[in-house]
């Protein structure tokens, strides 16, 4: 397992963030140009700058064989 921090000024990409959190569920969250696939265990808005950002750590889940 690979535990990932991701950042994203995303409103409804945190938001669904946050949903999966706290449903346990997996989610996906597209950042940059690529797509990570995992279950979230921690959301955290950064709100030092002008625009508001989240941290979104992620579990990556390994692709099924």
């Amino acid at each position: 397992m690979m535990m990932q921090m991701l950042e994203t000024t995303d409103v409804k990409e945190a938001r669904r963030s946050r949903i999966a959190q706290f449903s346990g569920r997996a989610a996906t969250l597209k950042v940059g140009g690529s797509s990570i696939t995992g279950i979230v265990r921690a959301v955290k808005e950064d709100t030092t700058g002008e625009t508001p950002r989240w941290i979104v750590t992620v579990i990556e889940k390994q692709p099924r064989a």
